[in-house]
């Protein structure tokens, strides 16, 4: 391929950024299309290579991925600015609707709109299974990969280190024994391996500014403070949740309603519709968290400019780790992109992150259609049942409607984002 301009590339960058809607699903299927179909920097084995190793990842994939690009084009300046843009317009939409959120959330018509976006949010997810399925389950072993993952998370409530780890030393030994799965060529793709200079600085750097960040944190605020349970928890999470977005946001619900009490149950599914409102990754639902965490916590009464800063210290310490992830790692990965072994190791997690979000789908249905769930706990199984005499019907036939339009009228993010809002609000208006 000719050299890209530095100046081009960050035009691109900008242009994903502002449009990088419908979750990790549509951001990864708008970077191939700009980056592989239309601008031809990299090849298709190229792309996929470094997507699977972003899927080993934790912390939002397609940010990664922008990250792990750009620095592949352009080196570390490259990767920094991939990866800012593609985080920078979502996160001022998301602090700006947060805003919205405290000061006029309780009026019935912005009720009313975040009680649709909780039905679009909900036909999102499925219809993001089913891209990822379509593109991830060839073949025989990778469904049942899928399969096998969902059940290890859903029914028995494996940790998913131990479950993408295992997935990742099946498709290894499949590879070496039978040659079956992955998709690793001898292609050296369109963009030439060389070295990218200053590079293990870049990480090292990453490493000292988030370090520094928790430990002045704890250090001066002590632990108890909002500030720093903010900077550990989130630091926390960014090292501990893999399999993108999808899979992080049942741990931070989890933690932020019952152990922190940060925010209602409710609320994180209305934050997660904040973020599919605005371009950039879905993990940024993390700064509503933030957010509301400092705002109620931070100091004796309710307090914007805490809130501000809670948001801002979310994204910091979430996103930071995701820099140093791509710029300690990806040397390596590109020298390893040739081997079919890892390359296929790299294609099983990939294949049980489908699993994943199946998971996330089915927590995300049961917390939003039904107010009351149930464990079940017997012979080595914990699952999260739904109590049926408490499905909430107006949430129903909401989530009904969203499905049609994204199934049927086959209706992009915007619009069925735009239409479910407006019928949430009508319904809330008619009821109340």
């Amino acid at each position: 391929m000719s050299q890209v301009s530095f100046r081009e590339a960050v035009a691109v960058w900008l242009k994903i950024g502002l449009l990088s809607f419908g979750g990790p699903a549509g951001q990864i299927s708008l970077m191939h299309r700009i980056i592989v179909e239309e601008k031809k920097w990299l090849d298709e084995s190229r792309y996929l290579h470094a997507l699977n190793y972003c899927m080993l990842l934790p912390g939002p994939e397609a940010q990664q991925l922008a990250t792990y690009i750009g620095w592949l084009m352009h080196g570390v300046r490259g990767g920094i600015v991939a990866g800012l843009l593609f985080i920078l317009p979502g996160a001022l939409a998301i602090l700006l609707l947060s805003w919205v959120y405290v000061l006029v959330g309780n009026l019935t018509v912005v009720e009313g709109i975040f009680f649709g976006l909780k039905a679009a949010v909900l036909a999102v997810v499925a219809q993001a299974l089913m891209r990822i399925a379509r593109r991830a389950l060839k073949g025989k072993l990778k469904p049942a990969l899928a399969v096998a993952g969902f059940l290890a998370l859903f029914v028995f409530s494996v940790p998913f280190p131990i479950v993408v780890l295992t997935a990742g030393l099946v498709g290894y030994a499949v590879a070496r024994s039978t040659g079956t799965v992955g998709n690793a060529k001898e292609n050296e793709g369109s963009v030439e391996t060389v070295v990218r200079p200053g590079t293990r600085s870049a990480a090292l750097v990453c490493l000292v500014l988030w370090l520094l960040t928790v430990g002045g944190l704890l250090v001066f605020l002590g632990y108890d403070n909002v500030f720093s349970q903010i900077a550990v928890f989130f630091s926390k999470m960014a090292t501990v949740t893999f399999g993108g977005a999808y899979a992080v946001l049942s741990y931070v619900a989890q933690q932020g309603v019952e152990n922190f009490q940060w925010l209602q149950p409710g609320e994180m599914l209305e934050g997660l519709g904040l973020a599919e409102t605005t371009p950039g990754p879905l993990i940024l639902v993390t700064q509503f968290v933030g957010f509301l965490a400092a705002y109620r916590e931070a100091t004796a009464e309710p307090s914007l400019l805490a809130a501000t800063i809670g948001a801002l210290l979310t994204t910091w310490v979430t996103f930071l780790p995701c820099f140093l992830w791509i710029f300690a790692g990806a040397p390596y990965v590109e020298k390893l992109r040739n081997n079919r072994a890892i390359s296929s190791a790299l294609a099983a997690i990939t294949a049980v992150v489908v699993g994943v979000i199946a998971n996330l789908a089915i927590w995300f249905g049961i917390s939003a259609l039904f107010t009351e769930q149930i464990t079940i706990a017997l012979y080595g199984t914990n699952m999260q049942l739904p109590r049926i005499a408490s499905a909430d019907l107006p949430m129903l036939v909401l989530s009904a409607v969203a499905f049609v339009c994204v199934f049927r009228l086959k209706m992009s993010i915007l619009p069925l984002i735009g239409t479910m809002a407006c019928l949430g609000a009508l319904w809330l208006l008619v009821a109340g």
